[in-house]
């Protein structure tokens, strides 16, 4: 398995949890899914083993844009990271 994604609904919110390896080839898929489920949507990496500086931008606007993204400290300070460089 390389990635996949799983949806969570409780009516009020929804949480796609990710899995695997999240390279950038599949922000295409992950950003439909996103826009399926409006807003009031989490990302949950906590399945997730790798990604890439791609991802990792993408995240970050994400979270800009208002959406919650739950991972590991190390996505969580890269994306510090690139949010600096950004400016």
């Amino acid at each position: 398995m390389t990635f996949k994604i799983e949806r969570y609904a409780d009516g009020h919110h929804t949480t796609l949890r990710l899995i695997g390896y999240l390279q950038a080839e599949y922000l295409e898929e992950l950003q439909a899914q996103i826009e399926r489920n409006g807003p009031r949507m989490a990302l949950d990496l906590d399945e997730v083993t790798l990604v890439d500086v791609e991802v990792v931008r993408f995240l970050g606007g994400c979270e800009a844009e208002g959406g919650t993204v739950l991972c590991a400290p190390y996505i969580r300070e890269w994306m510090l990271r690139e949010r600096d460089r950004k400016g």
